[in-house]
């Protein structure tokens, strides 16, 4: 299982040091996510001062932007990272596309298929010259002048992740892209019960299994040195949850559960403001299927427990302040490898 870490987004010049240390932690890889900043130029910085890291959006939000666009970064960043750049993108929620962006919703689905399409198309163009021709629903792609190609990088074009709650999703990353992302909303009995087996059907349709794609683990993980530290994780678990739940996208999680009611509740009180009132909504036996939930000895086995058999990859931290808070760190990376290793022989 590769183990990924994030690097801050609230200030740019915190990246160097940190994406350096990262990698001296021995990391495989550094991600970083959109909420409000670019994750792309992020990473760009995280690149100039790494030299073995992965690089992954986790998850960048891509209908905001043509994909021509998106192309364009990825391809700058993979050439500049020497072929470390991993492409993680999501769809988000029609508010947030509308409201947020205002742009335009329609199927997300779908719209994502033409996404992850053209992309390879264009890098198709960028690589090899050939010609642009991507019709879609939503894409149309047909013009690239010499001008405005930049050409071929001695490196294979990025892998493409996305991000995946309901059947469609999974299916689509298994039939057309290098990996998924599950979403931090997801519990063990929907990976097993609806996210992987749609996942396998995709697979088939590319001819490939479970061991040719990257599937990040799912979940949130709820940590801390000691049960107090533990406590106040768990609370904030449950906010977490709250605020994940009251998310009619993310419905089909709960109802799986038969908690689609809870759903519902959730979003009338968030509807309402009422943001302080959907915690208590959160029953311990929700924490429990949402969260890995452990103290700093114990999580890399409960991480074994959850996510043996399917999971390649994972963001995983503990505080290191000192060396030995770093020795500590990278025995638990080491230990994090070693599992996988085992659950990959089961």
């Amino acid at each position: 299982m590769k183990v990924f870490s994030g690097i801050p987004r609230d200030d740019l010049g915190k990246i160097p040091d940190r994406a350096a240390w990262i990698e001296t932690m021995g990391y495989d890889g550094i991600n970083t996510n959109e909420d409000f900043s670019s994750p792309f130029m992020a990473l760009t910085m995280a690149a100039e001062h790494t030299h073995k890291a992965l690089l992954g959006t986790s998850i960048a939000v891509v209908f905001p932007l043509s994909p021509m666009n998106v192309a364009y970064m990825s391809w700058e960043l993979q050439k500049y990272s020497h072929g470390r750049f991993q492409l993680g993108m999501g769809s988000q929620v029609k508010g947030h596309i509308e409201r947020r962006f205002s742009t335009p919703w329609v199927a997300p689905g779908p719209r994502m298929k033409e996404y992850v399409l053209s992309l390879k198309a264009i890098w198709d163009s960028f690589q090899n010259g050939t010609p642009l021709d991507f019709q879609g629903e939503f894409y149309n792609f047909s013009l690239i002048t010499p001008h405005f190609n930049p050409g071929p990088i001695d490196f294979p074009p990025p892998k493409i992740f996305i991000a995946a709650v309901g059947p469609y999703m999974f299916r689509l990353a298994g039939e057309h892209c290098d990996g998924v992302l599950p979403h931090g909303f997801m519990t063990k009995k929907y990976m097993d019960e609806v996210a992987l087996p749609n996942l396998e059907k995709g697979l088939q349709r590319s001819g490939r299994t479970l061991k040719d794609i990257e599937i990040s683990a799912g979940g949130m993980l709820v940590m801390g040195e000691d049960e107090e530290e533990l406590g106040t994780a768990y609370t904030e678990a449950k906010r977490r949850i709250a605020f994940y739940g009251s998310t009619r996208t993310y419905k089909v999680v709960m109802d799986v559960h038969g908690w689609g009611e809870v759903c519902l509740e959730l979003n009338r009180l968030a509807s309402a403001g009422r943001w302080d009132d959907m915690p208590a909504m959160i029953t311990d036996e929700m924490v429990e299927a949402f969260a890995t939930i452990g103290t700093y000895d114990q999580i890399i086995g409960k991480i074994k427990s959850r996510f043996a058999g399917y999971a390649t990859q994972i963001g995983f931290s503990i505080p290191a302040h000192d060396p030995n808070g770093e020795d500590r760190l990278k025995q638990k990376i080491r230990d994090c490898l070693l599992y996988t290793s085992d659950a990959a022989d089961e």
